[in-house]
């Protein structure tokens, strides 16, 4: 029955704590994202929500979507609303609300109005309860910032099980790291699984953020990744396991993701982890498709780009196969789709991607006919992006495609002609992917051009197959293409029919002969089907086949064929039918040598079809003329009748004919078969004179006469042909012929150009049209008809360019003007003259504006660039700019006299603008030319240019133009050419000319930075060549350079001045040496120009440009005026003196000592009566000079001392000073100089302190240059003869060096410990204080860092320091030292400074108390003090004696109480501390124990110190020593435990000084219970019953003092049952009587014994709530102290606060009683108070009983049925708040028992 209840009791309980667990309301409400909780926990729901409606409806002005909200969360009805009151309905909805808010506000948790709407939420509907999951999920991508970490704190403590992982971080309140939420992620799908459906959620509600998605994207990704790296396995089974495992886990995430068209970053995100998913996994084909057919079906316009290159990393890993259909189709609606695939192409791998796209698409176009990817497959293989297998591959399947497309695809063609176009342009492509397609259409043996016939392509078919517009535009629909039946249907209607064809090879054709061509096309299509259709063709009446010998008709329409922009198959039918026609035999008394040329047409032809064809035609023709038969034929076939103009066409005998063919053509027919171009070989070999003829018998075949006449022959025909073509492939074969004995090509063919330039750009465009020529290739194969030096061909040329009407032929006037250039080299010098010449007017005689292009100009002008001008050339050019620029300068000579300057000016001013502008062009392009045209070569020009420019100087102030580009071209080109002056002593530059002043002048006016650097480099070179020319000039040079161009910081402007310094100033300084004049005073002001530029000169380049101006001089001679004079001129300052180091280190030891003896001789010049060298660099004694000689001396001598401390001049004299050679010897010379001069100069300002101490200085980096064992024999002789403040500068010295000595170095050792003893006798014999501090120091180093090495010797020193002469001297800062350098002594010296440790310490002791009692404390005295007594407490704690110990702990007293500053106390407690834990504990206790009355009497900080040092002493001693010093430790304890009562007794216990005491005691508890862990029970015992006996041991009399002793007792005994627990509980035996006693016997009235009473209870509460062992529950104990405790009920009536100690006290003595008796006992004492007159008593009496209910539960309400009565009365109590409370304890009764007692109480 008892178990059923207490299962109902808990189940109420569970259901109602909310509305009955006050105190669990109040920490729930208190829990808040904003307020601390016990701000949050006095807030009501009303004031929250108006501070929280402030932050949503910011909200809403950010965001229009919270607004509905505002009907519900935040309506004024939420603030009612309670979740717990709701149905499960009502809180789903509710639940829905919230997660749709969470959704929103999730972008914009940085922002306060969002976490102040969020705390509303918190507040009121407890979503960190409720709603924890989504709560933690919106804050989770913020999980750095600290408002995650507050989420955490108000977490309740079960979690979702999605988020256990974040219970560490929620203990310590830290952010969890995001490699935490990586490894959830891969290990527990829950997380990964409620992360994904919280951003798909906010996704498909539009609510999505950036940051939610790329928080996701990358812990997806990484999870993918980390997933795929966990589910490897060797095993294929197990793999495939893990695959599906996998796919099922993150597969419909990903999917869902990748379709969100609305939400194109989500689609992006997943496009990542799908990479990662075939990076790194081992997925199938299918796998992969199907992720490839998912990103595509979810694809838009905006990631259509990352999609693909996410569909590229897919079909990496795929493999070489085709896209699928769904894929294919996806892609086709990509617009531009080829161009951004190779695009991506550039970035990444995409060529399995457009391999399988391409095979997709040529697939498509065979099944469905959809030629849509016929542009994309181009595009793709037009660029750089598949491999050379897979173009071919593609290609293949192209060409198989269009063999296998039929009319059920295809019906009315037009596929067929698109892929033909395909395959056409791809085959024609000069690109990479050319050669690849070449080798593959070789590899099928396919045909180009057949396969453009059968698919009736529009490239070709165009000319071949014109369609009648007419017939279009009525038909409106294309005619299909014929069939077999249609096509004999034509021929056999115009068999009957007889149509006129051009009967000779006129330029119009007609329309019968399109006609016919466009049939004869189509029968030769169909040739292969149908063989007879050719024959039937041939039989046609209107091409007279019959009458073929006769009649030129047949025979030119085939001719036209073959020569024509035809197909292959065509041109190939069109010469066999001409061929077979011949064979006839009916024409064998016919010359047939007009079909030679064409024959040659043919054999040139670029299919091998149509040569193999074209050779058999030639041995046909061959037939007509036999081998060496000379006889003539009756006529010759075509005669006058083959072209229109038939008259000039120079024709062969039949000899010279037989000639040709059968020895030089016929031979060579399977070459010409096999390479189209070895015919052109063979004529050239054979007819030209000047060719070394390969086929010997070619050319002894024929004369030279016949030679010649074939080249006429040829050459008529080209003259005479109109089909462009034929000129065309005959010219390329005649070009390749210079010519023919005195006949050239040029003299034969010129016509033909020249009809070629007559022609309008019109009819040009018209012709090359209609042929489907090259019109470009026509232009250049036109113009190599002319051949270098043939005069009339190059007027030719030369008229065409002439001709204004030529601009409108562009190319034609580029093609000549290339062929001129191609001949150049070939030309004579006068022939190039002329040219040159008609090429530069052409030039300038522009016909457009400046802005417009004008081709023949520009054609010109590009011509002189670019062939090589000869010196002859430049030169006339160079002289026709100077007579042009003269015609504008100079004025006419009749007004020379009468025009002023200003009247020149306006003169010119009003000269046209395009007069100078044509000038301007003219001479800017000349000196273009001579610039390119590598002015080296051509040094005979010099004298030309400077007379250029020259008149440039004149020209630019003529148009107030600075001209710098021009006057830059001619002084590049002059200092190219001076080199050749220098090195041909044949070449004169005339000296009469002025060219140094003129380049000095070009320096000084000109403002351009480049013209400048120019001139000065022209002037080096010119400083070497011809130094005589500008020597005279070099000071205004060197002056400009300091004022601009050593300023510059560019790399050119670095080099001019390099150049400039090293090739001018040695010529210079050799004319200076010349004039017997002192180098030095005549350099001052090359020198002056360089110092005064040092501050504007970039500082990278500073070092390495005075570098060359020190070495072009002389570093020994100059290096130290120039250092003199940067120091004079700007100061030692430290950037300064930084480089004067740099400067000077550059160089050797011995430059450096010889530079620095100089300098010291140039400073003590300057204080000689009558100073010689300093006048002149420094300008000492200079009457305008404002700086007084003993200003320019501290100058310099402050830089001085920096110049000697240089690291690498050190360590280069040790060095050579450890050899002994000649080297050696002249450093030590040089040394021995500078420390002569130094020493000197000291002397002679030893009246000015500053310029003394600089000396000082200087002596002092001087001395350290030498070795340690050197420097110390100096010192010892300085330390006698020289004064007292050098002598501490030269102990200074030593004390730096013994710094940088290193500890190993053995040499430095021994000299260092040697010289102690003279550093001894320096503290001992000298007066001087400072002397005495730096001694010691000195001391202090070499004892520390060598003392253990030689003892003996620091000991003698430390009892010279330890003596009178230092520590015993009055000056504080030495006492400071000593102390120290004792400290330090220590260390080294251990044992061995105890001979001084007496005096030592007594003097500290003594520096202390002195430190303390002084006005202002000496705190480095103090703390120096307190440093030497811990390093003997650390060291040498035995020789710290008791005596000492006390008067150090007395010490101390008075410094804890000084107020000094922190480090003065830190030092003092670290030295306590070091005491307390070394010295011996029982001379330590007892010197506590001593000290512990004058602390307290010292103060309060004393009393802490000496707790604090007690503490360190229990610590620090193991329990062994503990218990063997118990009997201090105790004494110690009793005294301490009367400071409370001491304290009042000397009337310092006041309401401000006890919570000081408090505290102190506190602290004095805490130690005792340390030291008590570590005594045991019998060790201590005895001391626990002295601590009681001892408290009650004063007199009865003094109340008081009882009271306050016995409170600090009692204070203890509470720590102690506290800390200790159930182990102590019967040590209550020895207090119980006394503590009864104090209870029954305390009057409440006096304030001291309240407080015992108040402590008494409260320590026997801490007894009663650890008793473990039934101590209490004994009738004994329990008797004593039960009616006791009752009975004080009674002392509520005298207004006593009895909740805080008295109840407490009676419920845990209730609940350690735990017997029925007992508690009856104590209930029935409590209810007798229920019925006190008095309400106080009642009041409390109820109180009691409710913590009784609440603590002990059933078990104490087991006497209900006693209490009821009581209860009943109490119900209807006069009090109110006796009734009040009454009903509380109902309650809580209620809750107890779970059921209510109203029925008991009727």
């Amino acid at each position: 029955m008892a178990s059923s209840l207490a299962a109902q009791l808990a189940q109420i309980a569970a259901n109602s704590k909310a509305s009955l667990d006050v105190r669990a309301q109040k920490a729930a409400h208190s829990k808040s994202l904003l307020f601390e909780p016990r701000v949050a926990a006095t807030q009501s729901y009303q004031a929250l929500y108006t501070i929280c409606l402030d932050g949503f409806e910011e909200l809403c002005e950010l965001d229009g979507r919270f607004k509905p909200f505002s009907l519900t969360l935040f309506s004024e009805q939420s603030m009612s609303e309670d979740r717990t009151q709701m149905t499960a309905a009502e809180n789903a909805e509710l639940d829905k609300k919230v997660e749709s808010f969470l959704r929103l506000v999730g972008s914009r948790l940085r922002l306060m109005p969002s976490l102040r709407a969020l705390e509303w939420l918190v507040r009121r509907f407890r979503i960190h309860e409720n709603n924890t999951k989504s709560l933690i999920t919106t804050f989770l991508p913020y999980h750095s910032i600290p408002a995650f970490v507050t989420l955490l704190s108000i977490l309740p403590s079960k979690i979702p099980h999605e988020y256990r992982f974040l219970s560490p971080y929620i203990k310590s309140l830290t952010s969890p790291p995001r490699s935490v939420l990586v490894h959830e992620a891969i290990h527990k799908a829950g997380f990964l699984n409620t992360l994904s459906e919280y951003t798909l959620e906010a996704c498909r509600n539009q609510q999505q953020y950036p940051t939610l998605i790329s928080f996701w994207g990358g812990i997806m990704t990484e999870a993918v990744n980390g997933l795929l790296e966990n589910m490897r396995s060797g095993r294929q089974a197990v793999q495939q396991d893990n695959n599906e495992s996998f796919l099922h886990r993150v597969g419909p995430t990903l999917a869902e993701a990748m379709t969100m068209k609305k939400v194109p970053n989500m689609q992006i995100a997943s496009y990542m982890a799908v990479t990662i998913v075939a990076a790194k996994g081992s997925f199938d084909d299918a796998t992969l498709s199907a992720f490839m057919e998912q990103i595509v079906h979810g694809w838009t316009s905006e990631t259509v780009r990352p999609g693909l290159v996410c569909l590229c990393i897919l079909a990496q890993y795929r493999s070489a196969k085709q896209l699928s259909g769904k894929v294919t189709k996806a892609l086709l609606k990509v617009r531009n789709l080829g161009e951004i695939l190779v695009e991506l192409g550039q970035e990444r791998r995409v060529d399995k991607l457009t391999n399988g796209l391409c095979i997709a698409f040529i697939e498509r176009l065979c099944k469905k006919g959809d030629a849509r990817g016929l542009p994309i497959i181009r595009v793709i293989l037009m660029s750089k992006i598949l491999k050379g297998k897979q173009i071919a591959v593609i290609f293949k399947s192209l060409v198989l495609a269009a063999h296998r497309l039929d009319d059920e695809v295809d019906k009315d063609g037009e596929i067929r002609k698109e892929l033909g176009s395909t395959l056409i342009d791809l085959s024609r492509f000069s690109g990479e992917t050319s050669e690849i397609i070449r080798t593959v259409l070789e590899e099928v043996d396919f045909d180009v051009e057949e396969l453009e016939m059968k698919l009736d392509v529009s490239i070709r078919q165009r000319k071949a197959l014109p369609g009648s517009q007419e017939d279009t535009e009525m038909d409106g629909s294309q005619p299909a293409a014929p069939t077999k039946e249609n096509l004999r249907e034509t021929i056999q209607e115009l068999s009957s029919q007889t149509r006129a064809l051009p009967p000779c090879l006129s330029t119009s054709t007609g329309d019968v002969y399109d006609e016919f061509s466009r049939l004869f096309l189509r029968v030769v299509s169909q040739q292969s089907e149908d063989p007879t259709l050719l024959a039937d063709f041939d039989q046609l009446p209107s091409l007279s086949r019959r009458t073929a010998v006769s009649d030129h008709t047949y025979i030119t329409f085939f001719v036209r064929i073959w020569s024509g922009p035809y197909p292959t198959l065509a041109r190939a039918a069109a010469v066999d039918t001409v061929r077979r026609r011949l064979s006839d035999g009916d024409g064998n008394d016919l010359d047939f040598q007009a079909l030679i040329p064409y024959s040659l047409v043919a054999l040139v032809d670029s299919s091998k079809k149509v040569r193999r064809a074209a050779a058999e035609l030639l041995i046909q023709i061959g037939h007509f003329f036999p081998h060496q038969s000379k006889a003539a034929k009756a006529s010759a076939w075509g005669g006058k009748k083959l072209y229109d103009d038939s008259d000039k066409v120079q024709w062969l005998d039949a000899d010279t004919v037989s000639r040709l063919l059968h020895g030089v053509i016929l031979p060579a027919l399977e070459e010409c078969i096999m390479h189209e171009d070895h015919i052109r070989a063979v004529l050239h070999s054979t007819l030209d004179s000047s060719a070394k003829s390969e086929s010997s018998e070619g050319k002894k075949a024929l004369s030279s006469s016949g030679r010649a006449s074939i080249l006429s022959f040829l050459a008529s025909h080209v003259v005479a042909t109109p089909l462009i073509r034929v000129k065309s492939n005959l010219l390329s074969i005649l070009n390749r012929i210079r010519g023919v004995s005195s006949t050239s090509r040029t003299k034969v063919l010129l016509p033909a150009f020249q009809w070629w330039a007559s022609l309008s750009a019109e009819e040009a465009d018209r012709l090359a049209e209609a042929e489907e020529v090259d019109q470009s290739l026509l232009h250049t194969t036109f113009a190599e008809i002319v051949v270098p030096n043939d005069n009339e061909g190059l007027e030719c040329l030369l008229s065409i360019m002439k001709d204004s009407a030529s601009a409108k032929r562009p190319e034609l006037v580029r093609s000549i003007s290339a062929r001129i250039r191609a001949i150049w080299g070939s030309m004579k010098a006068d022939t190039k003259f002329d040219v040159a010449q008609t090429m530069l007017e052409l030039s300038q005689a522009r016909q457009a504006s400046q802005d417009e292009e004008d081709i023949i100009a520009d054609e010109a002008a590009d011509f002189l660039r670019n062939v090589e001008l000869t010196t002859e050339i430049l030169a006339y050019f160079l002289e026709s700019i100077q007579t042009g620029t003269k015609l504008i300068t100079e004025p006419p000579a009749n007004k020379r006299r009468r025009t002023s300057s200003s009247e020149a000016k306006r003169e010119v001013s009003a000269q046209a603008s395009a007069e100078l502008s044509a000038t301007l062009r003219s001479v800017t392009f000349v000196l273009q030319l001579v610039d390119g045209s590598q002015p080296a070569t051509h040094p005979e020009l010099l004298d030309s240019l400077f007379g250029t420019l020259s008149e440039l100087q004149h020209f630019r102030t003529v148009i107030g133009s600075e001209l710098g580009y021009l006057q830059n071209l001619v002084l590049t080109s002059l200092i190219a050419m001076v080199p050749a002056y220098r090195d041909n002593k044949n070449l004169k530059i005339d000296s009469s000319g002025g060219h140094g002043d003129l380049l000095v002048n070009c320096i000084q006016k000109s403002s351009s930075p480049i013209v400048q650097n120019s001139a000065l480099l022209l002037i080096a070179s010119l400083a070497t060549a011809a130094p005589d020319l500008v020597l005279h000039s070099v000071m205004p040079i060197f002056t400009f350079m300091g004022a601009s161009v050593l300023r510059q910081n560019d790399d050119h402007s670095a080099h001019v001045v390099n150049q400039t310094i090293k090739e001018v100033v040695p010529p210079l300084m050799a004319s200076l040496k010349k004039g017997k004049r002192n180098p030095i005073a005549g350099a001052t002001e090359l020198l002056q120009s360089f110092v005064t530029a040092y501050e504007h000169i970039p500082a990278h380049r500073k070092q390495g440009l005075f570098v060359a101006l020190i070495n072009t001089l002389g570093p020994g001679e100059f290096l130290y005026a120039l250092l003199a004079m940067l120091v004079d001129r700007y100061g030692p300052n430290d950037s300064l003196m930084a480089f004067a180091s740099e400067l000077l280190g550059v160089y050797s030891a011995e430059v450096q000592l010889q530079t620095l003896a100089k300098l010291l001789d140039l400073i003590s010049d300057i204080f000689k009566p009558k100073p010689g060298l300093s006048t002149t660099l420094l300008g000492v004694g200079e009457d305008l000079s404002e700086k007084k000689p003993a200003a320019i001396a501290i100058q310099q001598l402050t830089v001085f001392p920096a110049l000697l401390s240089s690291r690498k001049l050190r360590k280069e004299i040790t060095i050579l000073t450890e050899r002994d050679d000649m080297d050696s010897s002249k450093i030590r010379d040089l040394y021995a100089i500078l420390l002569r001069d130094v020493l000197a100069l000291a002397e002679t300002v030893k009246q000015q302190k500053a310029l003394h101490e600089c000396c000082g200085n200087a002596l002092a980096n001087l001395l350290n240059l030498l070795s340690i064992g050197e420097f110390i024999k100096s010192v010892e002789n300085l330390l006698d003869r020289t004064e007292i403040d050098l002598r501490r500068k030269v102990l200074r010295a030593l004390e730096v060096r013994v710094d940088q000595e290193g500890v190993a170095d053995v040499a430095s050792r021994t000299a260092l410990l040697a010289f102690l003893p003279q550093l001894t006798a320096a503290i001992r014999d000298t007066d001087d204080l400072k002397y005495k501090h730096t001694a010691v120091s000195c001391i202090d180093k070499i004892a520390e860092k060598y003392g253990k090495k030689d003892v003996e010797a620091v000991a003698g020193a430390a009892a010279t320091i330890a003596g009178p002469h230092c520590l015993g001297q009055p000056d504080v800062r030495l006492r400071v030292m000593a102390l120290l350098c004792l400290a330090s002594l220590v260390d080294v010296l251990q044992d061995g400074i105890l001979p001084i440790v007496n005096i030592a310490i007594s003097q500290a002791i003594l520096y202390i108390e002195q430190s303390v009692e002084n006005d202002e404390a000496a705190t480095e005295l103090h703390n120096a003090a307190f440093a030497f007594i811990t390093a003997l407490a650390q060291h040498l704690p035995y020789m710290i004696s008791e005596k000492h110990l006390d008067n150090i702990l007395l010490a101390s007293n008075k410094s804890a109480e000084a107020n000094l500053d922190d480090e003065a106390d830190d030092e003092r407690t670290n030295c306590l501390r070091f005491l307390a834990r070394k010295v011996e504990a029982k001379t330590m206790l007892a010197s506590l124990q001593k000290n512990w009355i004058p602390a307290a009497e010292a103060g309060f900080d004393a009393t802490d110190e000496w707790v604090d040092i007690f503490g360190v002493v229990v610590d620090s001693q193991p329990k062994t020593v503990v218990t063997k010093n118990v009997t201090a430790l105790s004494t110690i304890l009793l005294n301490s435990l009367d400071l409370r009562r001491r304290e009042q007794i000397k009337g310092k216990l006041t309401n401000a000084t006890a919570p000081r005491v408090a505290k102190i005691e506190t602290s004095i508890n805490d130690v005792t219970l340390k030291m008590i862990y570590k005594l045991n029970d019998a060790a201590f015992r005895p001391i626990f019953t002295q601590i009681v006996e001892w408290s009650t041991q004063l007199p009865k009399q003094d109340v008081t003092g009882r009271s306050l002793r016995r409170y600090s007792v009692y204070g203890f005994l509470q720590v102690f049952f506290e800390g200790l627990k159930s182990i102590v509980t019967n040590y209550a035996t020895y207090i119980v009587d006394d503590a009864v006693d104090i209870i029954n016997g305390t009057d409440l009235k006096m304030p001291e014994k309240r407080a015992l009473w108040q402590r008494v209870l409260s320590t026997l509460a801490k007894c009663f709530e650890h008793d473990q062992d039934d101590f209490w529950q004994a009738p004994a104990h329990f008797s004593k102290v039960a009616p006791v405790l009752t009975a004080q009920f009674l002392h509520a009536s005298s207004s006593v606060d009895l909740t805080a100690e008295l109840i407490p006290a009676v419920v845990e003595l209730a609940s350690a009683a735990d017997s029925q008796e007992h508690q009856k006992e104590l209930n029935t004492a409590i209810l007798r108070h229920l019925r006190s007159e008095q309400a106080p008593i009642r009041l409390a009496a109820v109180r009691c009983q409710q913590q009784l209910a609440e603590k002990l539960g059933e078990e104490w309400l087991s006497a209900l049925p006693e209490m009821l009565p009581y209860i009943s009365e109490l119900q209807d109590d006069d009090d109110e708040t006796v009734e009040r409370e009454t009903h509380q304890w109902i309650v809580k009764i209620e809750g107890v028992l779970g059921e209510s007692l109203d029925s008991m109480l009727q």
